[in-house]
């Protein structure tokens, strides 16, 4: 009998399941979708009109807008960085 017959499903000989990427929940991802939805939740309940100076003009817009538009630039930088730091 040849070395791969006696291997389990898995691959390994003793048949239990290597603990590779994506096998459970990784305490960083969760900590990363609690802020995620916080963030959210936090965007939904402010609504109401501001004034914002982007530098000369005033823009008059919605508070969740801004919030959002925030939230997708702090992630466009995030993703960046790690982009770059994986090179």
């Amino acid at each position: 009998m040849s070395r791969e017959d006696t291997r389990g499903p898995s691959g390994r000989a003793d048949g239990h399941k290597s603990a590779g990427r994506g096998s459970g929940p990784i305490p960083s991802r969760i900590t990363m979708l609690v802020l995620a939805a916080l963030a959210i939740v936090l965007i939904a309940e402010n609504t109401r009109e501001v004034r914002i100076r982007l530098v000369v003009p005033v823009v008059t817009m919605p508070l969740y807008l801004a919030l959002l538009i925030m939230f997708v630039l702090g992630g466009l930088c995030g993703a960046l960085l790690l982009r770059s730091r994986g090179r």
